[in-house]
C-alpha cells in the first residue's frame, strides 16, 4: 500500500469517528433539549420548528456531504444533522461520501504540499524559510484585517452615543 493510500485510509477513519461522534453528540443534545423545560421556551413543538426539522431530515444529507469540502462548517452540519434527528439511512451515505472526499483531498493535496515544503527546505533552505515566513505574514494580515473590519470604528461608536 503506498503512502497516499495509507494516509487516506487513516484520515478516513479519523473523519468517520470525528463526524460520527459529532452527529451522536448532536443527537443526544437534541434529545435532551426536547425533554426538558427548555423545550417550551425554545418552541421546539411549534409548527415552524417541526417543518425545519423535517426539511433537514429529508434534504440535509447533501448539505452534510458537501460540508466536508469546507473549513469549519462540517462540524456544525454534523451536529445539526444529529440534533435535528436526521435518519441514519440518510446520514450515513452522506458521511461516507463526504468523508471519503475529505480524506482524499487532504491525503493528496496535504501530502503533496508537505513534500514540496520538505524538498524546498532541504534544497533551498533560505527560500523555504522565506516561503513559510511569507505564509505566516499573510495569515496574520488576514486575521488583523478581519478583526479591524469587525470592530466598530470610533465614528460609529461616537454616533451611537449621541
Amino acid at each position: 500500500m503506498d503512502k497516499v493510500a495509507l494516509t487516506a485510509a487513516g484520515l478516513y477513519v479519523i473523519v468517520l469517528l470525528r463526524a460520527g461522534g459529532t452527529f451522536a453528540l448532536g443527537w443526544l443534545a437534541g434529545a435532551g433539549t426536547r425533554r426538558g423545560r427548555l423545550a417550551k421556551r425554545m418552541r421546539i413543538s411549534s409548527a415552524k420548528f417541526r417543518s425545519a426539522e423535517q426539511a433537514i431530515q429529508r434534504w440535509g444529507a447533501p448539505v452534510v456531504a458537501v460540508s466536508f469540502l469546507t473549513v469549519g462548517f462540517q462540524t456544525a452540519a454534523n451536529f445539526l444533522a444529529g440534533s435535528m434527528r436526521m435518519p441514519l439511512p440518510r446520514y450515513l451515505p452522506a458521511l461516507f461520501l463526504g468523508g471519503a472526499g475529505w480524506a482524499l483531498a487532504y491525503a493528496t493535496v496535504g501530502i503533496g504540499a508537505l513534500e514540496l515544503l520538505a524538498r524546498l527546505f532541504a534544497e533551498e533552505t533560505v527560500l523555504g524559510v522565506s516561503a513559510v515566513a511569507g505564509l505566516l505574514l499573510a495569515v496574520c494580515g488576514v486575521v488583523v484585517y478581519q478583526r479591524r473590519k469587525a470592530r466598530p470604528s470610533n465614528r460609529d461608536t461616537a454616533a451611537d452615543e449621541s
